[in-house]
């Protein structure tokens, strides 16, 4: 492992620990090194922690200009803030105020770092409606994925909390959306994705739409049993398997309208 590596691993697990005297000797370390475009990342994933939105601004500046792709201070930066931010939530270390302000830091990043990624780094075109299903207000894996799936490129409409489930198909009917993403915590609150699933079957849309289910309750056989057609663990495989489902999609959509010239 390199310097680099280490003071970044160390200053990951100091601000997951809430040691703030390692945090302050790991940014110390940072800047002895003198690696610009790691003082920066960890400067972004310290302002998301602490929901500071004059630093992750500032430091996603200083990101690009010490040679880092937007993409990357996005993905190791705020994204990884954002996952430290989730972890001290479920512990409840950390609260709804905290989570918002934290979001907040997150997006002044963002809003720097977004218009800067080349369109050919972008991911597949495509439209996700993603929500946390109704009965469960717990939406911070969601906006991690959110905020990685538009780095991407990807356009979202994002439900928000509590989504009632009809909301969720009439959204996908509306938008023309490829991929519909929905999230849960909770263990009761399970049906509302089968309910879903149920919906798209019996109204015709299955074929045309994509699922994707995620959250602590959520398993890969849960995705079996209900139909969904992918399972994401963890923000970054959610990513990934958002970026297969429309590339299936975009193959099927091409398939028929080939089809249909031939009959032509």
């Amino acid at each position: 492992m390199s310097e680099k590596e280490e003071i970044l691993k160390k200053f990951v697990e100091a601000s997951a620990g809430s040691d703030e005297e390692k945090v302050e000797e790991a940014l110390n370390e940072a800047k002895e090194l003198g690696d610009a475009q790691l003082i920066a990342q960890l400067k972004l994933i310290r302002g998301v922690d602490i929901g500071d939105e004059e630093m992750c601004a500032e430091a996603a500046k200083e990101a690009v200009e010490a040679g880092m792709a937007p993409y990357k201070a996005i993905i190791d930066g705020l994204a990884k803030g954002m996952e430290i931010v989730g972890g001290k939530y479920e512990c409840k270390e950390y609260f709804l105020p905290e989570v918002l302000m934290s979001a907040d830091a997150m997006y002044s990043g963002l809003n720097y770092l977004l218009p800067l990624i080349p369109k050919d780094e972008k991911g597949t075109k495509g439209k996700i409606i993603m929500g946390v299903v109704e009965g469960d207000v717990h939406d911070i894996g969601k906006n991690i994925v959110k905020a990685m799936l538009t780095a991407t490129g990807y356009e979202l409409v994002d439900l928000g909390r509590d989504v009632p489930t009809d909301d969720f198909i009439e959204s996908a009917k509306k938008e023309g959306a490829q991929v519909i993403a929905m999230s849960t915590l909770m263990t009761p609150t399970l049906m509302s994705m089968k309910t879903v699933e149920d919906k798209l079957k019996t109204t015709g849309m299955k074929d045309k739409v994509r699922t994707i289910i995620g959250g602590g309750s959520v398993t890969d056989e849960w995705r079996a049993k209900i139909g969904s057609d992918a399972y994401g663990k963890d923000a970054m495989e959610a990513v990934d398997k958002v970026k297969m489902l429309i590339d299936q999609i975009m193959v099927a959509v091409k398939k028929m309208k080939e089809t249909e010239e031939e009959e032509k």
